[in-house]
């Protein structure tokens, strides 16, 4: 139980919320959470990520953060900042062990996503990214219903199983009359190493922003320098890495109009 409240209810302003979206678990929806947040950062602006994925959080993993970055002052958590300078909020960082499971029903999962929202002291932001859990249940409801969302990203991969999925997330946001401002689309092709060329890895892909009216915004593909982020940190300053930042961060500040 907190002690009693030695914070004032702390004043958050933030300027545009995204919500980064899957429908299925698998296809990379943290990490593109961390390079939408990462391109923003060097382009200046100042970022927050909400890791709303209650028992699959991948954001501490994802920065090599420990247990114990967030502190409680008050009735309110102040966010752990990153060298990077992303503020972030993450079950993972309050649990003992990042191993140790979060067995609970969809109640308290949802109560612990809004607490994220409603007693975390944010301060001024220009983007906060909300990493959202795959799927179209509790949380992801939770999330849509208590969060003024801005717009929402999908992240996907060129697979036909994934398609379907997608739609599923897309349908989901529309109900809720939540504007889906594209997909990025995840571990979309690889570059031969020998030639250059780039192979679509991917048979038979099916475009389901297409399908459903939306448009690619991005495409990431597998590379190394991205799939050992967690270990090695993001090289930005290798010149692929940085031309997919800069594609990243041109889609969402032309979405969001800032």
């Amino acid at each position: 139980m907190m002690e009693k409240n030695t914070l004032d209810k702390p004043v958050n302003k933030i300027r545009k919320i995204i919500g980064v979206m899957s429908g299925k678990g698998g296809v990379g929806k943290s990490t593109v959470s961390y390079l939408i947040a990462s391109a923003l950062k060097l382009k200046g602006y100042t970022v927050g990520i909400l890791d709303s994925d209650i028992t699959g959080p991948s954001i501490p993993r994802l920065f090599n953060l420990k247990k114990g970055g967030i502190q409680a002052e008050g009735n309110y958590l102040i966010p752990f900042e990153t060298q990077q300078g992303i503020k972030v909020v993450s079950m993972n960082l309050l649990l003992e062990n990042d191993e140790q499971p979060v067995i609970w029903r969809g109640p308290l999962l949802s109560k612990a996503v809004q607490q994220f929202w409603e007693d975390v002291a944010w301060g001024e932001l220009d983007f906060l990214i909300v990493d959202m859990p795959p799927g179209t249940a509790d949380v992801a409801l939770t999330v849509m219903q208590a969060i003024p969302i801005n717009g929402l990203i999908v992240a996907t991969t060129p697979h036909e199983m994934v398609a379907m999925i997608v739609s599923k997330s897309i349908n989901m946001a529309k109900a809720m009359k939540i504007p889906v401002w594209g997909l990025i689309e995840n571990m979309s092709y690889l570059i031969c190493p020998e030639c250059g060329k780039k192979i679509d890895f991917f048979e038979n892909t099916v475009n389901s922003g297409s399908k459903n009216g939306v448009e690619i915004l991005a495409k990431i593909p597998m590379m190394r320098e991205i799939s050992a982020i967690s270990t090695k940190g993001l090289p930005v300053q290798n010149e692929k890495v940085a031309a997919i930042l800069e594609e990243i961060a041109e889609a969402v500040l032309k979405k969001s109009a800032l």
